[in-house]
C-alpha cells in the first residue's frame, strides 16, 4: 500500500499521539514514589503537569497523610482532594504566580528531619514560581520575561537569568526545607534533562552566577528595568551551590526521550523506518526547519541515512528571534513547520508534524501543525505567501487558514516539542 495524504496524516497524529501518551503522569509517578515518611508529607509543586502528578500522588498513597500546594498554568488543573491547586499565568507570570511561590515556601518552613517534602515539578514552573528576590516587583519579573522571551535566548540562558531574580527559584526552595528530606520527581521538557534548568530548578543547586546572568543580559542586549540590573550586579546573595543541599535528590519520571522511543515504536507499527535524531536539538525554529528539509532531500533522492519509507524523529526546544519587528501569530513548532515546508517547496511524498507535548505552542491554542506536500500551493491560494509570513513570524495564522493546526487542548504533560518528517 502507498503512502497518500490521508495515510501520511493519520501516521503523523499516531506517531505525535503516542510520544504525548509515554509521557502521562498518571502512568509514570507511582513507578517512583520513595519509601513512605516516618514524619509529615507536604508536597510542593509547579508546571504544566503539577495538577495532574498531584492527583497521582494521591491515588497512589491512599493512606498517608499529606497536605500541601502546586501551582499549575490556567486550563490545566484537575480535581484534587488533599493537596491545593493554584492557578497561575504562563509565560508571563502574574500575581497568582506570586502568590503561589510564597505559600510554596511557606509550607516547608519548620520542618525536621523525619519529614519528607516531595516536590511535583514539570516545565512552565519558571513563570509559575515568580516570587522576586528583595528589591524587585513583579512587573520587574514581568519585564524580564516578556524580554527573554523575545530574545531568541535557550531555555538554559533564560533560567540562568530567572534564576538570580527569585526568592524560591535556583534550589531556594530545597534550602528551606532543610533539614528535612526533599524528593523532587520530575517531568523534563529542557534539553539534556538537566535538573537545574526544569522549571529554573527550585530544588536543586545552582552551577551559574550572578556574573553569567549578567553576561548573558549583555549578549542578547535586553533592555531590563533599573533595579533588575541592580540586582544583578550583585555578587552576594548567590543560589545555593552543588554540594551545599545534601537533604535533596531529584528523579526524572518522563523525558523527551521516553517519548521519542515511544514514537519510533508506533512508527514501525506503522511501516515506517525511524531514525531518531536527538532529544536536545536547539537552535533558530526556521533554520532547523531548513536543515530537516535537507535531510528528508536525501532519504528521497539518494537513501541517505536511511531509505524511505522512513520517519525522522527529533525533541528539544528551538528558539525564536523576534527582535525590533512586530511579530505576528505562531510558535516555535509552527514556525519550524513553515521554514521546512518554504525549504521543501513542495517536494512529493515529504510530509511532517510538529507540536509541544503540552498541547500549546507558544502562547497559542494548537500544539502544533502538519506540513504537506501542498502546503505551500494551499496557503497561496488563501492569499498567504509563505515566505512573507514567514518574516513576519505569523505561521500560526497560516496554518490555521488552511486548516492544518493540530489541537489537542492542554495535554497535563510536557517532555518539550516532537518533530516528525516522513518520506514516503
Amino acid at each position: 500500500m502507498g503512502w497518500d495524504d490521508a495515510r501520511a496524516r493519520s501516521a503523523l497524529r499516531a506517531v505525535f499521539d503516542a510520544a504525548v501518551a509515554a509521557a502521562d503522569p498518571l502512568e509514570m509517578l507511582a513507578h517512583h514514589l520513595p519509601d513512605k515518611p516516618r514524619g509529615r508529607c507536604i508536597v510542593v509543586g509547579a508546571g504544566k503537569s503539577a495538577a495532574v502528578m498531584a492527583a497521582a500522588l494521591e491515588a497512589a498513597w491512599p493512606d498517608v497523610a499529606m497536605s500541601g500546594a502546586v501551582v499549575t498554568r490556567y486550563g490545566h488543573a484537575v480535581p484534587t482532594q488533599r493537596i491545593e491547586v493554584i492557578e497561575a499565568s504562563h509565560p508571563v507570570p502574574d500575581a497568582n504566580s506570586e502568590r503561589g511561590a510564597k505559600r510554596l515556601l511557606e509550607l516547608v518552613q519548620g520542618l525536621g528531619p523525619d519529614d519528607l517534602v516531595l516536590a511535583l515539578i514539570s516545565g512552565g514552573g519558571s513563570a509559575l514560581l515568580a516570587l522576586p528576590a528583595d528589591g524587585l516587583t513583579l512587573a520587574d519579573k514581568q519585564a524580564v520575561n516578556r524580554a527573554l522571551l523575545a530574545s531568541g535566548a535557550t531555555i538554559t540562558e533564560m533560567n540562568a537569568v530567572r534564576k538570580h531574580l527569585s526568592a524560591i527559584k535556583g534550589g531556594r526552595l530545597a534550602a528551606a526545607a532543610a533539614p528535612a528530606r526533599v524528593m523532587t520527581l520530575a517531568i523534563s521538557d529542557v534539553p539534556g534533562d538537566d535538573p537545574a534548568v526544569i522549571a529554573s530548578g527550585p530544588t536543586v543547586p545552582d552551577a551559574t552566577s550572578f556574573a553569567d546572568a549578567r553576561a548573558l543580559v549583555a549578549r542578547f542586549g535586553l533592555d531590563l528595568p533599573a533595579q533588575v540590573i541592580a540586582r544583578l550586579a550583585r555578587d552576594d546573595d548567590e543560589t545555593p551551590k552543588p554540594g551545599s543541599l545534601p537533604n535533596a535528590e531529584f528523579h526524572l519520571i518522563a523525558t523527551p526521550a521516553m517519548a521519542l522511543r515511544a514514537a519510533a515504536e508506533t512508527a514501525r507499527g506503522l511501516g515506517l523506518t525511524p531514525l531518531i535524531l536527538g532529544d536536545a536539538l536547539e537552535g533558530e525554529s526556521r533554520e532547523l526547519g531548513i536543515v530537516m528539509a535537507g535531510i528528508a532531500r536525501s532519504v528521497r533522492d539518494h537513501d541517505l541515512p536511511l531509505a524511505a519509507p522512513a520517519l525522522l524523529l527529533s525533541g528539544g526546544e528551538t528558539t525564536v528571534t523576534i527582535g525590533s519587528g512586530r511579530a505576528g501569530r505562531g510558535g516555535r513548532n509552527t514556525e519550524f513547520l513553515l521554514g521546512l515546508a518554504v525549504a521543501l517547496a513542495g517536494l512529493p511524498g515529504v510530509w511532517a508534524v510538529a507540536g509541544d507535548t503540552d498541547g500549546i505552542d507558544g502562547t497559542e491554542d494548537a500544539a502544533g501543525a502538519i506540513v504537506t506536500p501542498d502546503t505551500l500551493a494551499r496557503a497561496e491560494a488563501a492569499g498567504l505567501l509563505a515566505r512573507a509570513v514567514l518574516g513576519g513570524h505569523d505561521s500560526y495564522s497560516l496554518f490555521d487558514a488552511i486548516d492544518d493546526l493540530i489541537r489537542t487542548g492542554p495535554t497535563l504533560t510536557n517532555v518539550n516539542d516532537i518533530r516528525g518528517v516522513l518520506i514516503a
